[in-house]
């Protein structure tokens, strides 16, 4: 089974993105066919060896529309391209927009102006286009302005008797059918004012202009301000340079041809052109775009730097780690790409119904249209009603409800280096109820650091000293922490031990200055004849809270003890906080024994706290919570949290963690901070209910304005509506919509 991504030209409403879905899914072989219609783009998942890609981009093309393979990480100066170009159509239909709504104006104010209730003055006009004296000049003069205005809304009848001819009526078939009857209508009656001045009050230019004008108004507001919604992905693919400058020949290449290994130079104030290890330098790098993290983080050799981020001083030698789709920049762009690309359900079901809207309300219209005419209404009076019932249906809030908000809501959490894999799991995290959280690296920091130095009968200083000079020789994690505490405090020199003995299970043996010291457990200390029993009580108070004592002797005297444990992250205790206030309940699963795991757990505040389970035995605590019916979001960053991760309703990586933890989570979050659990909930729930928000407003605009625009206010004594009126209501509709979706842009996670 193959997935493939092609660019879909020609889409104005849901309608047309369900025409596209229903076309292919007929094709043999297809197992899925999405379509996002504010991307523009299809995901079809299909057998190769039953359908091409030539059947796809015809059956396509056979419906009405366009189609061409999507190009997955396009260059930076493609993208700025396609940009260009968009900007310039965009431009384009404004010069076109303003032209429109002069004429609109000029035709509005010739035909209706003396009607108005304010009575404006009639233009200046020669009497020469008299309603009165002239009455066929006068028609003459509406047609002249009438035809620059249906040449600016060409679009919509070239689009919409297409579609229509195609057997995929959408909204610019509703509008050019409406609007091309009311002129179809007036020009007869142009032609008949001759016969009977009469003819001269049935005429409706102004409505058809006027409509063309209002709908082309609300689709340049939508398409500009639809711009902005897909900004997200637009500013990452912009974050890698186009080219890098190779260390040892200076010479500049497209970063396109970098290879994995090559050491690469990255001046201040430049982008680092892919991910890596800083071999030479330091400086501070600012990832903001790319983990949220607004500090700049401080980078020195060793360091691993992503492709994107920008280097803010000094000079860096990077040797590149990881390129092309496997970089860290392409890892994000493909989330955020695959979250707008894939239809939430609740999309899904609004999907259906425009699909079959555009014939219902065509059905509708004709239906309302013979019964006035049944009634005895004039033929004027039954195109009037056809118009506006044509022209206030139009699908287009409905068909952007979901996918704008998913598309603002996606983009809004990787601003804030919160990655979502799809607008399903947008929408269902808002549904958790139990966020069940990995320990060490999730909580804690996940790796070792000295919590507490006790002294015993000398200084801080002698107990440092002689710890870092002997935990220098040990690749031990504990040591490590030990001799990285002791430099920080200013004590690790260069003296090292004369001698060293590794004791399995107990410590180490070294001879330093001439004297044994000896570092390790309690038994490694008797052994040796040091008496060890007044930290006895201490060591027991730290071994009860999961950490590590350690005792330290130097020629038969103890020098003390010092402490070695995982830390829990500054922001743990706050974030399961956040959480708890959400109404979520919190577990704390980990493989440690359970002292340390209840410590731990009081310390952050977690409601339960699950111990010494193994690895393959955490999907099953995860299933046995969902069995109970609970919604439950899995946190965690190793590999041996993957098959948790997986089997979870969410799962949830922390962004430093492995990448096989990445690659099985929903969503991954980029500053490995845990409140940014709490934050992603709440993205959740913004979006759902601005989506919800959107579908009412949608559902219920269409809901009361097609009967009116049928006449049923007309029918009890009320007023007629008119297509005009039909027109703006239906343009404000999708515009409201997109701007409701752009306002959850703005909100505070």
């Amino acid at each position: 089974m193959r997935e493939e991504k092609y660019d879909i030209s020609g889409m104005h409403c849901a309608a047309c993105s369900a025409s596209v879905e229903r076309v292919t899914r007929k094709l043999p072989g297809v197992e899925r066919s999405e379509v996002n219609l504010t991307t523009g783009i299809m995901t079809i998942a299909y057998d190769e060896s039953q359908c091409t890609q030539e059947q796809i981009v015809a059956k396509v093309e056979k419906a009405g529309f366009g189609a061409a393979l999507h190009l997955e990480h396009p260059a930076p100066a493609t993208v700025q391209n396609a940009e260009d170009a968009e900007t310039a159509a965009l431009k384009r239909r404004k010069i076109e927009l303003i032209a429109a709504a002069v004429f609109s104006a000029v035709l509005l104010y010739v035909s209706m102006g003396q009607m108005l209730p304010f009575g404006l003055p009639a233009l200046p006009l020669p009497d020469l286009f008299s309603m009165h004296t002239h009455p066929m000049n006068f028609a003459v003069l509406q047609l002249i302005l009438a035809v620059p205005v249906l040449y600016c809304g060409r679009n919509f009848f070239q689009g919409g008797f297409k579609s229509l001819f195609h057997g995929n009526p959408n909204m610019d078939s509703l509008v050019a059918i409406g609007s091309g009857c009311s002129f179809a209508y007036s020009l007869v009656m142009t032609f008949l004012i001759s016969d009977d001045p009469s003819y001269v009050h049935n005429l409706y230019y102004e409505s058809a202009a006027v409509v063309l004008t209002l709908v082309s108004l609300g689709k340049f507001l939508e398409s500009r301000n639809m711009q902005k919604t897909k900004g997200a992905i637009t500013a990452l693919m912009q974050l890698s340079p186009d080219t890098a400058i190779l260390a040892d020949t200076g010479r500049e290449v497209p970063t396109s041809q970098l290879k994995v290994g090559d050491v690469v130079l990255v001046k201040p104030g430049a982008r680092v052109p892919a991910d890596g290890t800083v071999t030479q330098g330091e400086s501070s790098v600012n990832e903001a775009m790319l983990t949220g993290e607004s500090l700049p983080v401080e980078k020195a050799v060793g360091s691993e730097v992503i492709g994107g981020s920008v280097n803010e001083n000094g000079v860096l030698y990077v040797q590149v780690t990881r390129t092309g789709d496997d970089s860290t920049l392409s890892r994000i762009i493909r989330f955020v790409e695959d979250a707008q690309g894939r239809k939430a359900p609740i999309s899904k079901t609004a999907d259906k119904v425009a699909g079959v809207f555009v014939p219902v309300v065509m059905g509708i219209a004709l239906l309302a249209a013979v019964i006035w005419a049944i009634a005895g209404q004039p033929f004027s009076f039954v195109l009037r009603v056809f118009t506006s019932v044509l022209v206030i249906a139009c699908p287009c809030a409905l068909g952007l409800a979901t996918p704008t908000a998913i598309m603002v809501g996606t983009g809004l959490g990787a601003k804030h280096g919160i990655l979502i894999r799809s607008g399903e799991i947008l929408e269902i995290t808002h549904s958790v109820d139990t966020v069940v959280l990995d320990k060490t690296g999730t909580v804690t920091e996940g790796t070792p650091a000295v919590t507490e130095v006790l002294p015993h009968r000398c200084e801080a200083s002698d107990l440092l000293s002689a710890a870092a000079a002997v935990e220098a020789v040990s690749a031990h994690p504990l040591a490590n922490a030990i001799t990285a505490y002791a430099q920080e405090h200013g004590y690790g020199g260069t003296v090292r031990p004369e001698s060293f003995e590794n004791l399995s299970g107990r410590g180490l043996k070294a001879v330093l200055g001439g004297e044994t010291v000896l570092a390790g457990n309690r038994r490694l200390l008797e052994e040796h004849g040091v008496d060890v029993s007044s930290l006895a009580s201490d060591a027991e108070r730290l071994s009860a809270q999961g950490q590590t004592p350690m005792y330290f002797a130097r020629g038969g005297t103890l020098l003390g003890l010092i402490s070695v444990a995982d830390p829990v992250k500054e922001t743990s205790a706050a974030a399961i906080q956040k959480m708890r206030g959400q109404g979520i309940r919190t577990v704390l699963l980990t493989g440690d024994n359970r002292a340390a795991a209840e410590h731990i757990g009081s310390l952050v505040g977690v409601d339960e706290v699950i111990a010494e389970v193994l690895p393959e035995e955490k999907a099953g605590v995860v299933e046995r919570l969902q069995s109970q019916g609970r919604k439950v979001m899995m946190v965690g960053d190793g590999i041996n949290d993957a098959p948790a991760l997986t089997a979870a309703t969410v799962g949830c990586a922390i962004g430093s963690g492995s990448d096989i933890a990445i690659e099985s989570a929903d969503i991954v979050l980029m500053r490995s901070d845990l409140q940014d659990v709490p934050r992603a909930i709440r993205l959740s729930r913004l979006t759902l209910r601005d989506i919800k928000q959107n579908l009412f407003w949608a559902f219920c605009y269409n809901t009361i304005g097609i009967p009116i625009a049928a006449g049923l206010l007309f029918a009890f004594g009320g007023p007629l509506l008119s297509p005009m009126f039909a027109g703006a209501a239906m343009s404000l509709s999708s515009v409201c919509v997109v701007g409701n979706a752009l306002r959850l842009g703005r909100a505070k996670l």
